[in-house]
């Protein structure tokens, strides 16, 4: 399971800048006024083999009546009540302001563990400077430049020391994960396939506090189920909905091998589901599409058919995922949902052969030759799986770096061919022969 590590401060003080540097990618918006982040921006970040999920939260404003200063302070204090971590960031440019030190006199209280990241500290007079904000009171205070990256390598060897070890549930068993917006039915379909009122249930998006393991043992199959969580308290149900989703299915995909995500037959597929989608898919974990309560559909106008096409017109290209049409509250279905989320498991921890690999694909390469680069012709040698949880291929060649994407997407598509890898994402790398 992910740790999860929370940056917060108030405005314009550097967070999304070292978001962006934890993760190492240019994800958040930066400009020098204060307020651009306003929503919560979530993404994985890994420093010494250990992975962790970050959150660059808006600018904290304590008091104010500014209604979307009020919103960010709102998420702000969820996205704390959530972290493992919390990195508390100031500005040594400014020096310690009333606000930096309101956030501080809240953050002592809190049970959770606090880093004091004092930002901007990029010559010997800064460095001197920062020194006032030992007076803050925390043990753990860093000196970095997030824009610049210096101090950064430091603070990321504390971070990994202080986060909590989380092993996984149940190593031996396949963990299957329901995913999806609030109130589409996980908990509904997670009781029906237990046969049991395990879960509270109700039509409150945001019933469920916490993910939920459950041993499924019948029919002589064993798994791991987690339902994943909704909304923690129904007062913040409105205006929290999308990131408590977002961040519970996170932590959700990121310990399961197979995830069924449930999309609502009456809304059809929504932008959050597509983000849901995406986090399954770049995380490289099985896949099955459950479209709920179908039961309640008006089956002369609208057919599975339509449905299915809609759904794979938004997941394209990758529209190789078993999707089945279930009903939670009448067991329409469901079991058929297990088998297939089984089958996608067994699939994804398959090993090809070397020998099988290069003789089916070789030939295949043979008959459709990869682009040629400014008059270089590009062979491909020989084809082996890599050794990781998900299937990943290695196509050695005498030019990789020259390699189209339509031609990575044509060899995606033999693959999936030729070899059943249906609800399951794959990686195609190309190496130097």
């Amino acid at each position: 399971m992910s740790s999860v590590v929370a940056i917060v401060g108030r405005p314009n003080v550097g967070k999304s800048t070292l978001f962006n540097r934890l993760i190492g990618n240019r994800k958040a918006i930066i400009e020098d006024f204060s307020g651009v982040t306003r929503d919560r921006i979530y993404d994985t970040a890994e420093w010494n083999g250990k992975n962790f999920t970050t959150i660059d939260t808006g600018g904290f404003v304590q008091g104010s009546d500014d209604v979307f200063e009020a919103a960010i302070r709102e998420q702000a204090l969820i996205a704390m009540d959530e972290a493992d971590l919390i990195l508390f960031m100031v500005d040594v440019t400014t020096g310690i302001t009333d606000l930096d030190d309101r956030l501080a006199k809240i953050l002592r209280k809190s049970p959770k563990k606090v880093m004091l990241v004092v930002n901007k500290v990029d010559n010997h007079r800064r460095q001197l400077e920062a020194n006032e904000f030992w007076s803050l009171g925390f043990e753990e205070t860093h000196f970095l430049s997030s824009i610049t990256g210096s101090g950064t390598g430091e603070l990321l060897d504390v971070m990994v020391e202080l986060l909590p070890d989380k092993p996984p549930l149940h190593e031996d068993l396949a963990k299957i994960a329901i995913v999806g917006q609030p109130n589409v039915g996980k908990s509904s379909l997670t009781n029906a396939l237990l046969s049991e009122d395990r879960h509270i249930v109700t039509d409150i998006a945001g019933t469920t506090r916490d993910s939920i393991h459950s041993v499924y043992n019948k029919f002589d199959k064993k798994f791991l189920l987690i339902d994943t969580a909704g909304i923690r308290k129904k007062a913040k149900v409105h205006e929290n909905i999308e990131f408590y989703s977002v961040l519970r299915a996170i932590n959700a995909i990121e310990e399961a091998d197979v995830c069924m995500l449930l999309i609502d037959a009456q809304t059809g597929v929504e932008q959050q589901d597509m983000a849901i989608f995406s986090l399954i898919k770049k995380r490289r974990k099985g896949l099955v599409i459950l479209v709920n309560k179908w039961d309640l559909i008006e089956k002369e106008t609208n057919s599975a058919r339509d449905f299915e096409k809609e759904i794979n017109r938004k997941i394209s290209p990758f529209v190789d995922v078993p999707k089945v049409f279930i009903s939670a509250l009448d067991k329409t279905r469901i079991h058929k949902a297990v088998d297939l989320a089984l089958d996608v498991y067994n699939k994804r921890s398959a090993r090809i052969s070397t020998s099988e690999l290069n003789e089916v694909m070789l030939e295949v390469i043979e008959r459709n030759p990869p682009p040629s680069h400014r008059n270089k012709f590009i062979k491909i040698k020989y084809i082996t799986q890599l050794p990781t949880e998900f299937p990943a291929f290695a196509f050695f060649c005498n030019f990789p770096e020259h390699v189209k994407q339509s031609y990575r997407h044509f060899l995606e598509n033999q693959m999936r061919k030729h070899f059943d890898f249906t609800g399951i994402p794959i990686s195609i790398y190309f190496r130097a022969k």
